[in-house]
Order: C-alpha cells, then sequence, then structure tokens
C-alpha cells in the first residue's frame, strides 16, 4: 500500500501558494485494509476514507468509464491493481494530476510540471470531454490562477466548446453549477470566469441572462464602454477589487438584467430596466437554487441601485422608503451590502473607475446613526399611529443628517 498527497494541494504546493485542502490517493489496497487501520469510509459511488486522525480525505486509486450524462454519469472502478497513472489520468488538467509520496518525489506523467512553468491550462486526455462540469471547472481555475497568468490552451478551449454545444451542459444540477460558481466569485478575479465561460459559449446555456446583456448598448455619455454585458464584468471587477463579500458580487452580476430586455426601438435608453430585471433575477436563482439571502440582495440592488445614484437628491421620505425596503432597522448589514453594489455599479464604467462616489458612505453611515436613535412613543398611540409616528421622526432625522 502507497500513499501519495494528490491533485490541487501538489499543484498549490509548486506554485508556492497556501495549501488549504489536502487529498490523498491510495495505490495497492482494498477497503478492508483501510478500514482495519481506522480509516472511516464516507464514499458512496466510489470508497473515500477520512484518516483516523487529521480526517483528511483518503480515495482509492480508480479508473472510470463513461455510462451516461453529465457528471455523474460514469462507473467508478476500484481495485488494489489500479496505478497511480491510471488514477491520475482520468483527472481534468495536467497541472492537476501529478502526486507527490511521502519524501516529496513528484510522479508527473502529464506534463503537470511544465504546464505550472509556462501557466497554461490543459487537459489530461480527450476523456476531458465526457465530463461537462470540467467547463466550469476551468473556468474557475482560470479565474483563481488569472494574476499567474495562466492561459487556456487552444485545444482544451476547443473541448469546451464541443461540450457546450453537444447539450450535456443541461444535465449538470443546479447545485453543481452554484457550487462550482460560487467559488469562483470569491476569487480575485471572478469576472474571468464568466469570459471563459462566455468564450466557449457555455454562458448562454448556464446564464443565459447574464449572455443576454452581451451586445445591447447603452448611452455613451453615462457608460463609455457601451456594452452591457462588458459593464457588468467591469463591475464586477470592481467588487473583487475591494475585496467585498461573495454576496455583493453575485448582486452585481446581476445588477443590470433587466437591459437585455429594453425594447429596441428605446435603445441606447434603459428606462425602467430595474423593474424589468425582477424577474430575470428571480428566474436564475431559482432555476440555480441560489440561496435566499443572495436572491433577496440580488433583488433590492437589482431595484433600487438606481436610488443609491441618486441620493443627494431624493427627498427625505423616499430615502427612508429605501431604507425600509432594505429592512435597515431589522437587517443594517443589508444596508452596508446594497451600498457596496452600487459603488460597484458606479465605479464599473470605463474611466470612472476611480471617481469618487460618496453616495455609497453617506448612505452607510445614515443608516448607522439612524438606527442607532431611540425613537420614543408617546403614550396612547397604537398599531398604524406608531408606524406613522415612527416615520414622521425617522423622516425628520433623515432630513437633518442629509443636511
Amino acid at each position: 500500500m502507497k500513499i501519495y498527497l494528490v491533485g490541487g494541494a501538489v499543484r498549490d504546493q509548486l506554485l508556492g501558494r497556501e495549501v488549504l485542502e489536502r487529498d490523498y490517493v491510495v495505490v495497492g489496497a482494498t477497503p478492508v485494509q483501510l478500514i482495519a487501520l481506522g480509516y472511516q469510509q464516507v464514499g458512496k459511488d466510489f470508497p473515500v476514507f477520512l484518516h483516523p486522525e487529521t480526517k483528511e480525505e483518503y480515495a482509492l486509486a480508480r479508473t472510470e468509464r463513461k455510462n451516461g450524462h453529465g457528471y455523474q454519469g460514469f462507473d467508478f472502478y476500484t481495485s488494489p491493481e489500479v496505478t497511480l497513472e491510471q488514477d491520475l489520468s482520468r483527472r481534468d488538467l495536467t497541472i492537476n494530476a501529478m502526486a507527490m509520496d511521502e519524501a516529496g518525489n513528484i510522479t508527473d506523467p502529464f506534463g503537470g510540471q511544465a504546464d505550472l512553468e509556462h501557466r497554461v491550462l490543459r487537459h489530461v486526455s480527450d476523456a476531458f470531454i465526457e465530463d461537462p462540469l470540467r467547463v466550469l471547472r476551468v473556468a474557475r481555475f482560470c479565474a483563481r490562477y488569472h494574476s499567474y497568468g495562466f492561459q487556456i490552451a487552444p485545444e482544451t478551449m476547443q473541448l469546451m466548446q464541443a461540450i457546450s454545444q453537444s447539450g450535456e451542459l443541461a444535465h449538470l444540477s443546479a447545485e453543481r453549477i452554484w457550487k462550482e460558481t460560487v467559488r469562483a466569485l470569491a476569487d480575485d478575479h471572478a469576472d474571468v470566469y464568466f469570459s471563459v465561460l462566455r468564450e466557449c459559449t457555455a454562458l448562454k446555456q448556464c446564464f443565459p441572462e447574464v449572455d443576454a446583456l452581451f451586445g445591447v448598448p447603452q448611452r455613451a455619455e453615462y457608460h463609455p464602454e457601451i456594452d452591457c454585458g462588458v459593464h457588468t464584468l467591469m463591475s464586477l471587477q470592481q467588487a473583487c477589487k475591494h475585496n467585498f463579500p461573495t454576496i455583493v458580487r453575485y448582486a452585481v452580476l446581476c445588477h443590470d438584467l433587466g437591459k437585455a430586455l429594453t425594447p429596441a426601438d428605446v435603445l441606447p435608453r434603459h428606462i425602467q430596466h430595474e423593474q424589468r430585471g425582477i424577474e430575470p433575477v428571480k428566474t436564475l436563482c431559482q432555476r440555480l437554487k441560489v440561496p435566499s439571502d443572495f436572491q433577496q440582495l440580488a433583488l433590492k440592488v437589482c431595484e433600487y441601485h438606481l436610488l443609491c445614484h441618486q441620493l443627494f437628491q431624493l427627498k427625505a421620505s423616499t430615502i427612508l422608503k429605501l431604507l425600509k425596503s432594505l429592512d435597515a432597522f431589522r437587517k443594517p448589514e443589508q444596508v452596508v451590502y446594497f451600498a457596496q453594489a452600487c459603488l460597484c455599479d458606479a465605479r464599473g464604467r470605463l474611466h470612472f473607475e476611480d471617481k469618487p462616489y460618496p453616495q455609497a458612505e453617506v448612505l452607510m453611515d445614515l443608516a448607522k446613526h439612524i438606527v442607532s436613535i431611540k425613537i420614543e412613543i408617546p403614550q396612547g398611540l397604537q398599531g398604524k399611529a406608531i408606524a406613522e409616528h415612527l416615520d414622521r421622526e425617522r423622516t425628520k432625522i433623515i432630513a437633518d443628517f442629509m443636511k
């Protein structure tokens, strides 16, 4: 029995990145042997075991054969006779198909170290095309390692395009698409994930609402970059630049979906695009089974982002309605997320990337200020009268603050 560190841990160690997760492959062993050593079996589709002390994952070396659609359409075969190279050959990219033994010796049958050096994301074999999830994974790796200068090998991009055009992406579960997407959104260059998906035509399959924004024009005086899709990805770049939370990044991705539905005869203006965007945001969220807190923020940013831009021209009563819509008095962090997303929208424009956007800070300060004030309720007031009293007092507080 031999144990090897495999996959991302080897890749990141060679890149000098912090290794966050360690996976191991066990060659020449059976489930009975590992259980006898105290390992706990957890895998259902194939034998995966937890180490008795570290709880890290150890998988028996295995091969796989395509037997259906999607990323789950595989038969797996494990045996003590399966070699390390056979196990590595089923992996997606050469940089993920390396193994390291306990002495630090590298097994690299597919040239992963050379591709690391040359900053290339290259598929291991033509079996790459059998798993549609790999399209999303490669796009995510491209986003994660963008700052290192990694590029997708042309022949790998061709396979990604072939997968996208085959209809196989339709067999991916919503949970898997969302899992890859939310991980990509957390990376420093999340916009690259969506750019790669668009390049291989997978964006239209998995995120048609976002894909529809590309090619839609906007008024050049407000959006020198013109294209709505380009603006969306520029806004997402801003969210990454400021290291805003993933929930904000998703809201930024969705904030202008309504512009894809603007009637052609009124372009490049986008009157009422906020209201038009509500349905496509809901559709996207429901299809991908997006968590409710992500969906709620995305809807709020879609519907109300122009109010933040217009903050200094709004009446105090309108600002109060905005704060109440954001549930500011129960969830003040919602205002922070909303303001952050609006800042990304304002700066996600050509030549506006570093322009001041005081509206965000003022709105956050206002919310913090108004929530901190305890308003006395006169005796005898009940029900609706209490709500009306609170609104009057809060409107005064807002008016004074905005002065």
